[in-house]
């Protein structure tokens, strides 16, 4: 995984601010103050990435934050770079393991390699 930084654009919204990424349709956030809203950016960055690889999706490249035109029906508050990890390539592995703990798995997730995957990620946040 490779170190990206997306431009995200903080609005004024009727309950606090809103937060949208002009290189990723669709990926957004909100928050009742300005840090709020930009913490929660990175979430949405991170999910969005995420599900758009699953699915195969094509995921560009981070415009440069100042090549963004203004948009004069923004009430924009502030202009952030948003860090996230770029998911790499999906490879296929084989590994071993108990078949009570397959088991176990299979009757809580739909696919084995996700939560696999989800669980990695968890234990790696645990160890810092």
């Amino acid at each position: 995984m490779a170190t990206v930084y997306y431009p995200a654009i903080i609005e004024r919204a009727d309950d606090g601010f809103s937060v949208f990424f002009p290189d990723l349709p669709g990926c957004t956030s909100a928050g009742e103050t300005v840090q709020e809203a930009a913490l929660n950016a990175e979430e949405a960055l991170a999910g969005h990435l995420a599900v758009s690889a699953e699915h195969g999706d094509p995921i560009p490249a981070p415009s440069v934050v100042d090549a963004i035109p203004h948009d004069p029906e923004v009430d924009e508050v502030a202009r952030i770079l948003v860090r996230a990890e770029r998911p790499g390539k999906f490879v296929r592995v084989q590994i071993t393991m108990d078949e009570g703990l397959l088991a176990r798995i299979d009757r809580v997730a739909r696919n084995r390699s996700g939560f696999l995957a989800d669980a990695a990620r968890v234990a790696l946040a645990a160890h810092g």
